[in-house]
């Protein structure tokens, strides 16, 4: 269970026109909410302790380490299921569960709910964050349809212990890293090689399990809870390599066989009409009897469509895509099936995460492009954020990366009138980054993992962030619209 970690107040950014490093000057709504993420496995430690089971990432990381770029683990990590209190201290200045009820780990949320609204900040809970049960796993995970109604009842269990004091509620995070890279090309746990296959029986069940978990809630809490529930959906901006029609419909190919594969059938009802054309073309060269891609029913199709009350969005970076003849027909890829490779400028410049690059003027142009494909959704960027390698020093980069990315949010809603309401930092704390181990770190702390007590040191990129909270402005001064 992921806790995205928000303040309420005013939030001030910058940018003007076209000009994505240009900061803009203006304030954001006194009602924008602002803050920063966290999520379980990568912080909160205590893997074996008050009956927690084990998931597939303890499985992973204790079984296959040599998979882990420094070997590390979560069995400690920052040790936040302890020190959850010194780290909503740490905001302030600015699932652990089974198929019995875990009461230690639901007295540890109760716990650290309460700490937060009593310190003034508002949850916004994720229900699941990679963290499969292992025996779910073992029982054939998120490639089987058990796992839909096994996903609604853990959802309707979470409401009816938390859903009082919880408003903003998140059914999956980051849906293709769970199937894309945990079933398709072993880049996550559960680490299945099933290119081509494996992602999509996933991703079938997960907007089964999502859609599922929004009606339970609908039906059963909306009325006494008053809270909105949505998923969490991530990807980079895809930006044509030229000014050719090729290039453009490559892009846009990309963006639908990343985003839409999971924003289609929720916003707009199926999965993309190139998805479905381009999978089906292929598997039948490929020699299937019928497309790889599930097909969903009528009755599906209308169950999923319109399962949103907002939409949370990760997004850290930009890459290119140009037009390639089409792939040879072999093995199963879902690479291949998208036809569509993507890249990054060298001259962009980056993070200690090879993917993220000071690319904000992406940020902008995602958000006009959701705007117009998916019928303009209330957006709330659940993560956005930078990394170092542990050598942070003046931390200026950073900075300037939230600037030049909020600046950019305040452009797409000043005149582009794009309904964002939110923005979180990734991350409250440096973390166990999943198969990267602790060599990539977001966090506005540093944590010493090296001592036994965690320490927390403040960046410099957290007193930049705490002056935009108490100033309500990117720059020295902010005008009124």
């Amino acid at each position: 269970m992921k806790f995205v970690l928000v303040f309420v107040g005013c939030f001030l950014a910058t940018s003007y026109g076209d000009d994505p490093y240009i900061i803009n000057d203006k304030y954001f709504p006194d009602s924008f909410l602002f803050g920063t993420a966290t999520a379980s496995y990568q912080v909160e430690g205590a893997w074996n302790e008050d009956g927690k089971g084990e998931n597939i990432w303890d499985r992973l990381t204790h079984t296959r380490p040599e998979l882990i770029a420094d070997r590390g683990n979560g069995d400690i990590a920052c040790d936040s299921y302890h020190k959850y209190k010194e780290d909503i201290a740490l905001l302030k200045g600015l699932g652990r569960f089974a198929n019995q009820v875990n009461d230690a780990g639901v007295a540890y949320y109760k716990n650290l709910i309460k700490e937060l609204k009593d310190n003034g900040i508002e949850p916004m809970v994720t229900i699941f964050h990679w963290d499969t049960p292992q025996p779910i796993h073992e029982a054939g995970g998120f490639t089987s349809e058990f796992v839909v109604d096994y996903f609604g009842d853990y959802a309707r269990l979470v409401y009816r212990l938390f859903g009082d004091d919880v408003k903003y509620w998140l059914t999956f995070n980051e849906p293709k890293q769970i199937c894309h890279e945990g079933y398709g090309d072993a880049q996550k746990a559960p680490a299945i090689v099933s290119p081509g296959i494996g992602e999509y029986l996933c991703t079938h069940n997960v907007l089964k399990a999502h859609a599922r978990a929004y009606h339970i809630y609908d039906e059963e809490f909306r009325a006494t809870q008053k809270g909105q529930v949505s998923i969490v959906i991530d990807t980079p901006w895809y930006e044509p390599n030229s000014f050719s029609i090729a290039d453009a419909e490559a892009a846009e190919r990309k963006r639908q066989f990343v985003f839409g594969w999971y924003a289609n059938p929720i916003f707009n009802g199926d999965y993309p009409e190139i998805m479905k054309a381009r999978i089906a073309m292929r598997s039948e060269l490929e020699g299937f009897s019928s497309s790889r891609l599930p097909k969903f029913t009528k009755d599906e199709i209308a169950y999923i469509k319109g399962t949103y009350d907002y939409l949370g969005l990760n997004s850290y970076s930009s890459y290119l895509v140009a037009a390639v003849p089409e792939p040879t027909i072999g093995n199963p890829s879902w690479e291949d099936d998208t036809g569509a490779p993507e890249f990054q400028d060298p001259s962009w410049e980056g993070a200690a995460s090879h993917w993220v690059k000071l690319t904000p003027w992406g940020m902008r142009k995602l958000l006009r492009w959701i705007k117009a494909t998916y019928n303009d959704p209330a957006i709330i960027i659940t993560e956005n954020g930078y990394s170092d390698n542990g050598t942070y020093g003046d931390d200026s980069i950073r900075q300037r990366y939230y600037q030049t990315f909020l600046s950019n949010i305040r452009d797409a809603m000043e005149f582009d009138k794009v309904n964002v309401f939110g923005y979180t930092v990734w991350s409250l704390l440096d973390n166990m980054e999943w198969m990267m181990g602790y060599t990539e770190k977001f966090g506005l702390h540093h944590v010493d993992f090296n001592s036994p007590n965690r320490t927390r040191t403040e960046k410099p990129s957290a007193q930049y962030y705490r002056k935009v909270v108490n100033t309500h402005c990117l720059v020295d001064s902010c005008v009124n619209e």
